[in-house]
């Protein structure tokens, strides 16, 4: 139970990163939708944590928002601790 607790905290710190980068891109989520391929709603979504993009879709992500995708998943905070 400990580590399926310890998942699900990792997740959820991804999508707070991930919802701090499109807010800090200042581009409007349907130009972010349109750009990624995926509907303004979706974008909604993934701001919400309600669902999680598949990688392709975060890889398109990060690089319409400028940001590494190893910022978003935490990398050096997992490797550094």
């Amino acid at each position: 139970m400990r580590e399926l607790n310890k998942n699900n905290t990792e997740l959820t710190a991804i999508q707070i990163r991930l919802r701090e980068a499109i807010i800090q891109s200042g581009i409007p989520q349907n130009i972010i939708a349109e750009k990624i391929g995926v509907s303004a709603q979706t974008v909604s979504k993934y701001m919400k944590h309600d669902i999680f993009p598949a990688l392709d879709t975060l890889a398109r992500l990060c690089v319409v928002l400028d940001v590494s995708a190893d910022e978003i998943l935490g990398i050096n905070e997992i490797f550094n601790n």
